[in-house]
C-alpha cells in the first residue's frame, strides 16, 4: 500500500504539472487581449519552472531506499549549552523544512538539555523521498556566532551531529535480531515539564549489546508503541550500520581515497562577523542565513545529491 500510495502521488503530481501547462498556455492566447494578465502568466511560468525542476530532480533520486521515510537525528556536539541550543535550532530547521515540503513529522525522541536546547533528538520524516532528500545532511554541522549565553558577547563556535537512515518494514528487508543480545530498559519519558510530561515508565530503550547500537522512543503514552518504534530504529540502525561496513571494505578493496571536501564536517554556518552558509562538500552556499535556518535547504541538498550522482561508479 506504501508503494501504491507513492507510485499514485507521483503520477497526480505529474498530471497536475501538465494541467497547470495547459492552463497557462491557453490563459496567455488572451494576453493580447487583456495585458492585465501578463503579471498572472509570468507568475503562473514561474512556479510552472521550479515545480518542474524539483520533479525533474527527484527522477535522480533512484536509489535502493530514496523513496522511504527517515529517521533523521540530531545529536549536539562538546560544548554544553552552546551546542545543545545549536542542536535545538537544527532541529526547527528540519522540521520547518519538513513542513514547507508538506512532509509528515513525528517527534520520537528528544533529551532536553541542562539549561537550554536539546541534547539529542530523533525525527520520523514520512513522504515521498523523504530519506532521498534527508541523506545529504549526514554529517557535522558547525555554527559561529556572537554567543547569546556568554556574558562577555564572545563569538562561539558549536557543533552538532546529524544521522539520517530509511524506515524499513519487514517486507523490505530482512534483518535478524536475536532477543538474546538486545537489552531492552524502560524510564519515564520526562520533559522541560508541564501537561506534557507522561508520569509513567512508558519510554523504552532498546541496546543491542553486540554492536552497542541503541533506539530510544518516548513519543506515545503507549510503553507497547514505544517499544514498537524504537525496535523499527534498531533495525533501520543495524541496516545502516552493515552498508556502512560493506561501503567501507569496498572502498579498501578499490584503493579509493575520500576527500577531506567530503569528510564529516559538511557544512558551516557563520552568524558572525560575516552572514554566510556554505557546503564544504559542494561549495553550495548563500548569504541568506536566517532562510536556511528556517528551512529553505532545498539548494543545499540538491547540490549535494547532484554531485554525489556524478561521482557515482558507471553501472
Amino acid at each position: 500500500m506504501k508503494t501504491v500510495h507513492r507510485l499514485r502521488t507521483e503520477i497526480e503530481t505529474w498530471d497536475g504539472l501538465e494541467s497547470d501547462a495547459a492552463d497557462l498556455a491557453e490563459l496567455s492566447t488572451l494576453l493580447d487581449d487583456d495585458r492585465s494578465l501578463l503579471d498572472e502568466v509570468e507568475a503562473g511560468i514561474k512556479d510552472l519552472e521550479t515545480n518542474l525542476h524539483d520533479r525533474e530532480f527527484e527522477l535522480v533520486l533512484s536509489g535502493e531506499y530514496d523513496s522511504s521515510d527517515a529517521l533523521l537525528t540530531i545529536q549536539a556536539g562538546a560544548g554544553g549549552t552552546e551546542s545543545q541550543d545549536w542542536a535545538e535550532m537544527l532541529q526547527r530547521m528540519y522540521l520547518r523544512w519538513a513542513e514547507k515540503r508538506g512532509y509528515k513529522i513525528e517527534i520520537l525522541d528528544v533529551s532536553p538539555g541542562e539549561e537550554a536546547g536539546i541534547k539529542s533528538a530523533t525525527i520520523q520524516i514520512a513522504g515521498v523521498h523523504a530519506y532521498g532528500y534527508a541523506s545529504a545532511e549526514a554529517g557535522v554541522h558547525r555554527l559561529v556566532r556572537i554567543s547569546p549565553f556568554d556574558s562577555g558577547a564572545r563569538r562561539h563556535t558549536s557543533f552538532a551531529r546529524v544521522d539520517v537512515i530509511p524506515v524499513l518494514d519487514d517486507t523490505e528487508v530482512e534483518i535478524d535480531i536475536d532477543p538474546a543480545e538486545v537489552r531492552i530498559d524502560t524510564f519515564r519519558a520526562g520533559g522541560h515539564g508541564g501537561q506534557h510530561v507522561n508520569k509513567t515508565d512508558s519510554a523504552v530503550r532498546v541496546t543491542h549489546l553486540p554492536t552497542g547500537l541503541v533506539a530510544t522512543c518516548r513519543s506515545q503514552r503507549s510503553q507497547i508503541k514505544n517499544r514498537e518504534v524504537a525496535w523499527t530504529i534498531l533495525r533501520a540502525r543495524l541496516l545502516e550500520a552493515r552498508r556502512a561496513e560493506q561501503d567501507a571494505r569496498r572502498d579498501e578493496l578499490r584503493g579509493e581515497h575520500v576527500s577531506a571536501g567530503f569528510g564529516n564536517q559538511i557544512r558551516s554556518y557563520v552568524l558572525q562577523p560575516y552572514r554566510q552558509v556554505k557546503d564544504l562538500r559542494t561549495d553550495h552556499e548563500t548569504s541568506d542565513t536566517e532562510g536556511v535556518l528556517d528551512g529553505d535547504i532545498d539548494g543545499f541538498m540538491q547540490a549535494y545529491l547532484q554531485a554525489r550522482l556524478a561521482d557515482a561508479p558507471a553501472g
